[in-house]
This record gives structure tokens, sequence and C-alpha cells, in this order.
């Protein structure tokens, strides 16, 4: 864990806001243990998938086949009590197939409207880089205006609304990568990876019965409840010092010179979002440095591009980051 110098009760963070609603960071860990019920072993990234959630954000889960990556995605949608939408992406999948289609009603003599997967709580989009270009960016619309335009009708998306998409990294023939623009729109990108022995022990013996832990999970919190945490998020505060810190750290990515993009203005305001959930989550009514050194390794990396020269030497997006976050220096009590 990285740690910075401050104090818990330094008046240049604290401030004087009330914080996100009551109760917050007890529907939050409601959340975490449920989902920990049936992904054994995983407690960071769980942490991480469900302040996504609350800070109304997408994430993209990319790592290797059998580790867990739809069964995440699942436990989460379970333990909420909302609509949950699943895409399974093919190349030859539609936009209409997740967005919806106009039919023919003979009846009324009209078109009707049927929605798609994409009218949902929380839609699992599983294996996104399978999909082509065209139907990817099906996903585009909605996941930065959570709305939906088919046949000229816009059509709001319920809230909250979260996208958990997946992709394997290692099998290239075939898959699509996601272009900036999109990549961009995901709060974060995780990666899972193997468990220890003891984690694994727990999912063998858990996997006894023909039934799925996933499928034995009842919803903790409800859609409304999320909604209502995610609105209380901004009541949580960010002290000047702080806010400029994350401005040093979004300059700093643009004038690197391993990189040919840096972070966004969009990246920044994610950034700051989920640091305020994180805090919360804590049942803390502020942000400090820690929020931030502590979350920035997942929210810019995947918004960063890397130069083909420092590709070539084997540098990536992480690295820069790493790097960064050494360099940048952090506000210290009593300073800027």
């Amino acid at each position: 864990m990285v740690t910075t110098e401050h104090t818990a009760g330094d008046p240049d963070f604290t401030g004087r806001d009330h914080g996100a609603s009551p109760g917050f960071a007890e529907n939050f860990q409601a959340l975490t243990r449920n989902i920990a019920k049936a992904i054994r072993g995983k407690d960071t990234v769980i942490h991480l998938m469900t302040l996504a959630l609350v800070a109304d954000g997408h994430v993209l889960v990319e790592d290797v086949p059998g580790v867990g990556k739809t069964s995440l995605g699942k436990a989460l949608a379970r333990s909420v009590d909302g609509r949950f939408g699943r895409v399974q992406f093919t190349p030859d999948l539609l936009p209409t197939d997740v967005t919806g289609v106009s039919v023919w009603n003979r009846g009324a003599e009209a078109f009707e409207f049927r929605p798609g997967p994409v009218f949902a709580n929380i839609l699992l989009a599983d294996e996104i880089n399978r999909a082509s270009p065209k139907t990817q960016s099906a996903l585009l619309e909605a996941m930065a205006e959570r709305q939906v335009t088919a046949d000229g009708v816009t059509r709001h998306l319920v809230s909250p609304f979260m996208v958990i998409a997946t992709q394997n990294p290692i099998e290239h023939e075939g898959t699509y990568a996601l272009p900036e623009a999109q990549l961009d729109r995901f709060l974060m990108r995780l990666e899972i990876g193997y468990p220890d022995r003891q984690a694994e022990l727990e999912i063998l013996e858990s996997h006894g019965d023909r039934r799925e832990p996933t499928d034995l999970l009842e919803p903790v919190v409800t859609a409304d409840q999320v909604v209502e945490m995610s609105a209380s998020l901004e009541q949580v505060y960010l002290a000047p010092a702080l806010q400029s810190y994350l401005l040093d750290l979004a300059d700093a990515t643009r004038r690197h010179p391993a990189l040919s993009l840096g972070l966004s203005p969009r990246g920044v305001l994610a950034l700051q979002r989920v640091v305020r959930a994180h805090a919360a989550s804590e049942g803390r009514a502020y942000a400090t440095p820690d929020d931030v050194k502590r979350l920035a390794g997942f929210v810019i990396p995947h918004r960063l591009l890397v130069t083909p020269e420092a590709r070539m030497r084997g540098t990536r997006p992480s690295d820069v980051t790493t790097e960064i976050l050494d360099g940048v220096p952090v506000p210290r009590p009593g300073g800027s």
C-alpha cells in the first residue's frame, strides 16, 4: 500500500462537508461481502468493481480465460436488486442485438420497439473485442450518454447503468482492439489474476454441487439505493490542494516524452469521482492523497498511449503511471 505524509485530522483535507449518504459504508460493505461469497480470494478486485458501480462508471476486465471474469460480473449483478443484461459478443453480432430493434406489429399496424439487453441496470458484455467495431460502437452512446437512439428516437437508460466488459488479452485472432475513444469511457481497467492456493481450495470445495456459487447469491441493495449512493458522492470533500494534485498528475502525462496521448479531462473527472467513492466506502467525508495514490493505477493507464519508440523499449502505460506518481509532489499538510 502506498502511503503519503499527512494526518487524518489535517484541516487541509478534511473540510466541513457532511460526506456521502448515511449508510453508504454499510451498504458498500454489504455488497462486497456478498460478492466475496462467490468470488474467492479477490477482495481487492471486488472492492474496485463495487467502487465503479457506486461511482456510476464502467469497467473493462482483461485477463486470461478461466479466472472468473464473467462470474465476477454476474456476482455483482445478482447482488443488486435490479435488471441484469448479458451479451456474448461474437463477430456476427449486430448493433441492434445490443440496443434493440423495431419490429412490425400486425395487430397495431405499426412498428414496435423491442429493447435490447442494454436496457438494464448492469450489462455484462462478454468478450467485447470479438465483435466488429460497428457493434462495439453501439455501446459508445449508451456508455457515454446513458441513452440509445434508434430509428430517430432517443430512449434513456435506467439508473444505475453499468457496463462490465470482458476481454481475453492472449487471443488476438478474430478480435478487434477497442479504440482509445471507447477505452476512455471505462472508469477502470482491471485484471483478476490467479487465486492463491487457499482461495483455489475454497473454490474447489464451493463447486461441489451443480449450482454455480453466483446463482446462490441474493440481492443485498436495491437499484434505488445505488443511485442514492452515487448522488451523495458530491458531498465528499476534495481539498483544493488535492484537486491541484489531480491536475498536476494529468499535466505530467501530457508532457511525458514516452506518451503520445495523455490523460483526458474525462479521465481526471473519473479519478476524482472514484477517489470520492473510496473515501465514502471507508466512512470518511473527505478524500486524501492516499486515495489518489491507491486508485490511479486502475484509472489512468488504459487512457494513455505509449509512443512507438517507447513501446519498442518495452515501456507500458502502467510503468509511466508509476513513474509519474513517484515524481509528482504530493500535497502536504499546511501546503499545496
